[in-house]
């Protein structure tokens, strides 16, 4: 049986996953149960998994090396996202 919290988290998920194609990135949920985002950047290679979790005043995303966002601004996160996975130029 699915908590609350764990839909909450798919739900934030899928939303942001529903904007990777429109900058490039590509995404698969995957954990079953404790859901994460895979997401990965077809051009460059670079890949990361995308943490959701509550804070106190919003869900939001974390990935690696250091990288964050919020439910609240989807556009601005998937940004931030793929300049992460993009080309250091």
């Amino acid at each position: 049986m699915t908590s609350t919290y764990t839909g909450q988290r798919r739900t934030h998920l899928e939303a942001l996953a529903e904007l990777l194609p429109g900058h490039g990135l590509v995404g698969r949920m995957v954990g079953g149960d404790d859901p994460v985002l895979w997401v990965w950047h077809p051009r460059t290679g670079r890949q990361t998994i995308v943490f959701a979790t509550p804070s106190t005043s919003a869900w939001v995303f974390l990935w690696s090396p250091g990288g964050h966002g919020t439910a609240d601004d989807l556009e601005g996160t998937v940004r931030t996202l793929a300049a992460t996975l993009a080309d250091d130029e």
